[in-house]
């Protein structure tokens, strides 16, 4: 953390450059599967280079439990793939709601974001269930 006086000398402003916390194995691999997307979707520049940077970090944690336990990289390909239907429904989402169709597409689409979901949360626990992650993230749905 870096931190910087006030104009009128009060107590300093604390502004965090970066700070680190413990996530499920499952939980860093989603995220690595994310950026990987966005670092092949997004064309600005500037945002580029900010998933850039935080893949970077990311990768560095990810390689090594990678290495030590290599069923990890299956799943973290299965994991892409529903990563990246959900970017997909999600853009179809939006084209729908730029066009005002509400219409059976639209719900179909809708709907099919929590199914999506909920294959997304149990690759991310069979991660976990893999490498015996301390921490575990639960989810609690009503059935459908």
């Amino acid at each position: 953390m870096s931190t910087s006086a006030t104009v009128d000398g009060t107590a300093p402003a604390t502004r965090a450059t970066r700070i680190e916390i413990a996530v499920s194995v499952g939980e860093l691999v989603d995220k690595v599967t994310i950026l990987e997307i966005k670092a092949e979707r997004i064309g600005d520049p500037a945002k580029l280079a900010n998933v850039g940077r935080e893949l970077a970090v990311l990768r560095g944690s990810l390689d090594g439990l990678i290495a030590a336990e290599p069923g990890i990289a299956s799943l973290k390909g299965e994991l892409r793939r529903v990563n990246e239907t959900l970017w997909q429904i999600e853009d179809d989402i939006r084209d729908c709601e730029r066009s005002k169709d509400f219409g059976p597409r639209f719900v179909t689409l809708a709907r099919s974001v929590y199914r999506t979901n909920d294959a997304r949360a149990a690759l991310k626990r069979a991660i976990d269930d893999l490498v015996g992650s301390e921490l575990v993230e639960e989810k609690s749905y009503s059935a459908y």
